[in-house]
């Protein structure tokens, strides 16, 4: 119950972290700025104080790494392999054979 619990958090937190990610504005110049046509002095723009989106997209980072290490802590299983049962199929039953016809005498 409480994998379900946490898997379901884990969705959440991964659609939040998607959306959070796509509303923010880039930090980097446009394509003129790659050229020197850009005003600023910086190699990368003028850096911007921290933004509710920005706050939200670390917290919802670090939920998505310590979510993804929980599930994969409790879905654990001692000495499994996923390929376990490929290589050695269940033994088949053999049929025995149908035994010969008796044979007939012409007389």
């Amino acid at each position: 119950m409480l994998y379900y619990l946490v898997a379901t958090l884990y969705v959440l937190s991964c659609f939040l972290l998607l959306l959070v990610v796509l509303l923010q504005q880039g930090k980097g110049g446009d394509m003129a700025s790659a050229f020197g046509g850009g005003g600023s002095q910086t190699a990368f723009g003028a850096r911007a104080g921290a933004t509710v989106l920005t706050r939200a997209s670390s917290i919802l980072g670090a939920l998505f790494m310590i979510g993804a290490i929980m599930l994969s802590i409790m879905n654990q299983r001692g000495g499994g392999s996923l390929l376990e049962g490929v290589g050695n199929p269940a033994p088949v039953k053999q049929q025995q054979p149908a035994p010969a016809p008796a044979p007939q005498n012409p007389k």
